[in-house]
């Protein structure tokens, strides 16, 4: 037999509050838990209490809808309210709200005092005039507080103002827009497309003007490009806005470097078109890549172009972007972890050093293969960070030229492999230590490279020391002399 479906012991519901009284009893800090909660709606508080605590009093100084009766509660308080809380902390003193809210047909919350409430308060997300509640049914306010942490990192702040202006254009809408599809897409289209692009960038009047051009054209949503950066690895380094997008693709175009993981989190329906490029081995072109962009973008698609790390720090969206712009392809940039910043606090290093170094370098390894040195080496020497990125292979030529540039052997060096993920592999040294790097075959995922005087500040307790395989490198580079 099929099991029955649970049934709820509370129903939610919404009640209206607008210019009406709620009434608050009690003076310490589960009034003002509860004050703080209902101040958040366009109710008047009532709050009574004759011995109110400061942040109790602070509040309701700064709160122009905060009425404060300061005297000993009486039944005569709650007449005329629409809700009332019981906060006072003292059982005897609930008690009596509560039985007193029920006589007069108010219905009443006792604070921690299950057996006494009419109604329970729910964890709340506000984006007015958007709102979830929340309940978990005596699983408990910890549950509760966690899915909204949830839900709410999953919302757009702007999506408030975004539904107030829906609400603005819902009538004109109904009247130009028959019922059923044309209807649907045009509300799809707004929620999804250039209005709350608009609006997420605080810009209200082109929300405004977007929302109209797609009402009375009523044609399809217009594509949008996000290019999204990743961040180094560890899932829960995304920010909020790049898991909102990917949530919200139709296609997800990422890099070889992304991990499953992070394109997992994307939209379940949402195509995922790989894209990779390690060394030695690019699956398309950057040309192929742009234009496949360009045809996603107008055949009207959501699309997020997921890259490793940050995508304007080597990350080739200067193209990108100007590909597509030269389309006529909306798209927007979403910063992302650098893998520098991953690696230096896989570390516990600081970047940046008072008194030793405030500057930074952001390089690849490639960067010195030319005949002269990067302008960027005469800062290294003069103390700035450096931080090079994917420089294995390269790492005694990086090496080698920044000592000939007169640059210390001694300066401090960390290495990173797989930085922010549990598989990482930290070593640490000096600049004559860093060719060892080489021949490190064991090394396959991918290295960031940080040197500099701050390095020495870096946490190494963790970390392997590059000494112990600089020895084994130099016989291996030996032999491989000798074979030739």
């Amino acid at each position: 037999m099929p099991q029955a479906t649970p049934k709820l012991n509370a129903f939610p519901v919404f009640m209206r509050v607008e210019g009406e009284a709620v009434a608050i009893v009690g003076g310490g800090e589960e009034a003002l838990a509860k004050a703080r909660l209902i101040g958040q709606s366009s109710a008047v508080l009532r709050i009574v209490s004759d011995a109110a605590e400061p942040e109790l009093l602070a509040f309701i100084a700064t709160n122009g809808a905060a009425i404060h009766i300061a005297a000993a509660y009486d039944a005569a308080h709650l007449e005329g309210a629409v809700m009332v809380f019981a906060a006072s902390g003292n059982e005897a003193l609930d008690r009596r709200v509560a039985e007193d809210a029920r006589r007069l047909g108010i219905p009443v919350n006792a604070v921690d005092r299950p057996e006494l409430c009419d109604f329970f308060t729910p964890a709340l997300v506000n984006r007015a005039p958007v709102a979830i509640a929340i309940g978990t049914e005596g699983a408990g306010p910890v549950l509760a507080q966690m899915l909204r942490s949830r839900i709410d990192r999953m919302l757009s702040p702007s999506l408030g103002p975004l539904a107030s202006l829906a609400a603005s254009l819902r009538g004109t809408a109904e009247r130009l827009l028959p019922k059923g599809n044309a209807r649907r897409r045009f509300w799809s289209d707004f929620f999804g497309g250039s209005p709350a692009r608009a609006m997420a960038a605080g810009q209200l009047s082109q929300a405004h003007d977007a929302a109209v051009d797609l009402l009375l054209s009523n044609a399809p949503a217009s594509g949008h490009v996000a290019l999204v950066g990743a961040g180094p690895g560890a899932e829960d380094l995304l920010t909020l806005r790049a898991h909102r997008l990917l949530m919200e693709a139709d296609v997800i175009v990422h890099d070889a470097l992304v991990p499953e993981a992070i394109v997992a989190m994307g939209r379940r329906a949402a195509e995922r078109l790989p894209v990779g490029k390690r060394k030695g081995c690019h699956t398309k072109s950057q040309a192929e890549i742009n234009a496949l962009l360009i045809e996603l973008g107008r055949d009207g698609k959501r699309v997020v172009r997921l890259k490793s790390g940050d995508p304007l720090v080597f990350g080739r969206a200067g193209e990108e972007m100007a590909a597509l712009r030269d389309a006529g392809v909306a798209y927007e940039v979403v910063p992302g972890v650098t893998a520098a910043f991953a690696a230096a606090a896989d570390f516990e290093l600081p970047l940046t050093l008072r008194g030793v170094s405030s500057s930074m370098v952001f390089t690849t390894g490639h960067d010195l293969k030319g005949n002269s040195l990067p302008d960027w080496a005469k800062l290294a020497i003069s103390g700035a960070t450096v931080a090079v990125y994917m420089g294995r292979s390269v790492a005694a030529e990086v090496a080698g030229r920044l000592i000939e540039a007169g640059l210390s052997p001694d300066t401090a060096v960390a290495v990173v492999e797989n930085a922010s993920l549990a598989n990482r592999r930290r070593f640490h040294g000096t600049l004559a230590d860093l060719p060892s790097l080489e021949v490190r075959a064991d090394l396959t995922g991918p290295v960031m490279t940080i040197i500099g005087d701050a390095v020495a500040g870096a946490n190494f307790e963790r970390s392997e020391p590059l000494a112990a395989h600089r020895h084994e490198g130099a016989a291996q580079t030996a032999a491989e002399g000798a074979e030739r």
